[in-house]
Formats: structure tokens, C-alpha cells, sequence
């Protein structure tokens, strides 16, 4: 290992000065590149091409234990430690794939107010139109989710909450605090998405905001 190292870093660093770092002779190293590979050692490289090639087909998620089981389905008897093994000198390393949280129910019976902003998503002035929406946030203690609301004139976000929750009072927080930090004007518009948690009933949008707004 000590000389595959030299080796492949032969061309950045001095050959003299390697061998003394890894406490190695220059001898030994030049005579172990003049001698021909071991079995082993065409092996690994000849399976080295294989799992490259599995890999890269698999968009880089596949891990050794996938990679193993491609290879044993092609013939090969190939353990999992050498496989890992490797991966590793190869640079391979698995991508996990994004986990998804669903954080809008589009399906309720609660009303639904119409689409008053229509994608003109740049209003002229600020507290014209606020925009607003629920993300995901995974910790080691499980997930939490964030209830944001921006100005869209200005691209602040004036009012945020966070909880262990999907419940409605979590869209409510956020907009209480941006009504107590503004205090917007009649007319505002209050736009989301046709979630359940933002499907306000009509008497909360007059209690919150002292007007009716849109929530679509």
C-alpha cells in the first residue's frame, strides 16, 4: 500500500523525499514496480472496471452491498469487504437519496379562498402581497417543520414558526407574528398553497389580519 501511494503521487511529490516519509528504500520501491502484478492483483484491478461501471449506471447510490449483489449476479465471487475496500481507493462513494416529507394536503373539505394574486408574484410595495408556505427540517431528534411568511415586494421573511407538528396553529404562528411586526394595511393579500393547515376558515382571516384575505 505504501508503494501504490508513492506511486500515485509520484508526479506531485519527490520520489526520495516519500520513501523516507513512509520509511520505505527507493530500491524496494522501484523493484516493486518492476514486478508484475499477483493474481490478487489483477483481480482487483479487472473488478475495479466492473464496479466503476455499476456505479456510474447506477447513478452513484448504489453501495457495496448493491454493487456486490450486481457482481454475483454476473458470475463473480466477490465478498463485500473487498468490494468496500475497493470503492474506497476508487472514490466511491454512495449518494444517498433525499428523503421526502409531505407537508401539503391538498385534499380537505375546508374552504378555500380564491387566487387573487394570479402569478404576478411582484408587487409594487411592500405588505401588498405576503407569501407563505411550510418546509421540513430533519434533526437527530426527528423531524421539525417550519412555517415561514415573506414579504414578496421586499423578499423578507417577517413572520416564522417552528414545531414537531403538521397542525394549522403552526401556519398560524407564523402569520400572528408577521401581523404584530407589520401591521399591514387593508387590502393585503395572504397567499399559500391549498393546504389544510393554511385552509383558514373565514372568521380567523378577519381575526388575524382585521380583514379577509386569500389563502390559494
Amino acid at each position: 500500500m505504501k508503494f501504490a501511494a508513492i506511486r500515485a503521487q509520484r508526479m506531485e511529490c519527490n520520489i526520495a523525499w516519500m520513501c523516507r516519509r513512509l520509511q520505505v528504500s527507493r530500491s524496494g520501491y522501484y523493484g516493486w514496480l518492476k514486478r508484475k502484478p499477483s493474481r490478487h492483483e489483477r483481480d482487483d484491478q479487472r473488478l475495479s472496471v466492473k464496479i466503476v461501471a455499476s456505479f456510474r449506471a447506477n447513478r452513484g447510490v448504489y453501495g457495496s452491498p448493491r454493487v456486490v449483489d450486481e457482481l454475483r449476479a454476473e458470475g463473480e465471487s466477490v465478498g463485500r469487504r473487498r468490494v468496500a475496500r475497493l470503492m474506497r481507493e476508487k472514490g466511491l462513494c454512495a449518494r444517498l437519496p433525499r428523503r421526502f416529507r409531505k407537508t401539503t394536503d391538498s385534499v380537505h373539505s375546508r374552504p378555500v379562498a380564491p387566487d387573487l394574486v394570479r402569478r404576478q408574484f411582484l408587487p409594487k410595495a411592500p405588505n401588498e402581497i405576503w407569501a407563505a408556505d411550510i418546509t421540513y427540517i430533519r434533526t437527530w431528534e426527528g423531524w421539525l417543520y417550519l412555517a415561514v411568511v415573506m414579504d414578496l415586494a421586499s423578499r423578507r421573511v417577517i413572520g416564522w414558526a417552528m414545531a414537531n407538528h403538521l397542525r394549522t396553529d403552526l401556519a398560524v404562528s407564523a402569520l400572528q407574528i408577521a401581523v404584530r411586526h407589520r401591521r399591514p394595511p387593508r387590502g393585503m393579500i395572504h397567499h399559500s398553497d391549498r393546504g389544510v393547515q393554511t385552509g383558514f376558515k373565514e372568521s380567523s382571516q378577519h381575526v388575524l389580519v382585521g380583514e379577509k384575505v386569500a389563502c390559494c
